[in-house]
């Protein structure tokens, strides 16, 4: 995609990684962003800031699975590019009720391919979709769950990895990574797909396990702990995976596979004792009291993968891409973005969400959302 002015449509710019691109995109450049949201229970306006305001925003509600819409949203705005971030995407969630993760990360995908495809077919020359010359680029971003489990001594999943879910959340967006791939090798769609690991940072939906222990750290709350807390995720900050996409959507070769990681793994416990410790250091609970003494070890999620690691030497050489903040800088800035912004948390958690276990198999969701 070239430096010049065009229009992105940016899919689930509500969410938590979506919003953080638009930030950056609305403050950064001249593009317009269009913002395309159902605002579902983790979407929240709230989470742009400022780039509600901008002259270079727009906010559209609608479904990425209603198929008028999102054609309609192509024919309205005749974008340069889209970046497709609407996913249900919490693991948990995926094992108590699959429904909604089938038709969303599926479905939607589908629907926005075809969008896409229709839409090139009938306003992008063909000299203006070929490959890295800069013309319409469709950014797939999923995850690195697709792979499926490292072991311990595994070196990190590059691209060429095969896809081996194992939730069904990640056999989802594997599914829309394959349709992404099919598109663009059989309809010449200017396709790029992303693999992060796990993200975390501002505006995060307080059910992924850094926001929830901070806020059950500050109610007095157990601080769950799967299993034996022994499992590794690489993290990711959040504005860095931001730029990445933003790398990949500049510069990325369509029909290329770039993951993205922070270089940072860390078990969970270890991860949640950080937490703790900074808190002690910014509210400290006073005498000899610890954040820690509220951690308390829970029975495993059925089929919890033990490892994810991505290697990211690929896109930094390729992209000059590489992350800028380390596991310990970012997250002392996400421990203290909680800390200054009561009234968000407050506002998320008014919903359905109450900071409940999910992810038992207590229900059975067949056939539609429960």
């Amino acid at each position: 995609m070239s430096d010049q002015q065009h229009t992105i449509l940016i899919t689930g710019g509500a969410g938590f990684i979506g919003s953080a691109v638009v930030r950056q995109l609305v403050r950064e450049t001249e593009h317009l962003v269009v913002n395309i949201d159902k605002l579902t229970y983790a979407g929240n306006l709230e989470s742009l800031g400022d780039a509600v305001a901008a002259a270079n925003y727009r906010f559209e509600q609608a479904d990425v699975c209603d198929a008028a819409a999102m054609t309609q949203m192509f024919e309205t705005y005749r974008p340069g590019a889209i970046i497709h971030l609407a996913a249900e995407s919490h693991v948990d969630r995926s094992i108590d009720g699959p429904a909604p993760f089938i038709e969303t990360n599926i479905l939607g995908t589908y629907t926005l391919l075809e969008a896409a495809r229709t839409y090139c077919a009938r306003h992008v020359a063909d000299a203006e979709r070929a490959l890295g010359d800069g013309g319409f680029r469709f950014v797939q971003v999923s995850t690195d769950e697709v792979y499926g489990a490292l072991t311990q001594d595994a070196p990190p999943f590059s691209a060429a990895h095969p896809h081996r879910p194992n939730s069904p959340y990640a056999a989802s967006k594997a599914a829309a990574d394959h349709l992404a791939r099919a598109w663009q090798r059989t309809f010449d769609l200017p396709v790029l797909t992303t693999n992060c690991s796990n993200n975390y940072g501002a505006c995060q939906f307080p059910e992924k396990l850094i926001p929830l222990c901070i806020l059950n750290a500050l109610e007095g709350k157990p601080l769950p702990i799967y299993g034996d807390g022994q499992h590794v995720r690489d993290w990711l900050y959040v504005e860095d995976h931001a730029r990445a996409l933003r790398r990949v959507l500049s510069a990325g070769v369509p029909g290329r596979v770039y993951c993205i990681g922070g270089a940072a793994e860390r078990t969970n416990i270890v991860v949640v004792e950080s937490v703790c410790d900074l808190l002690d250091s910014m509210v400290p609970l006073g005498g000899p009291a610890s954040y820690r003494d509220q951690i308390a070890f829970v029975d495993d999620r059925p089929g919890h993968d033990r490892r994810y690691a991505v290697e990211i030497d690929s896109i930094a050489a390729e992209l000059d891409w590489h992350p800028t903040e380390s596991f310990e800088s970012g997250l002392e800035k996400t421990v203290r973005w909680y800390l200054e912004n009561e009234d968000w948390c407050k506002h998320v958690r008014d919903g359905s969400y109450r900071g409940e276990r999910l992810g038992l198999m207590k229900q059975t969701n067949i056939g539609g959302r429960g």
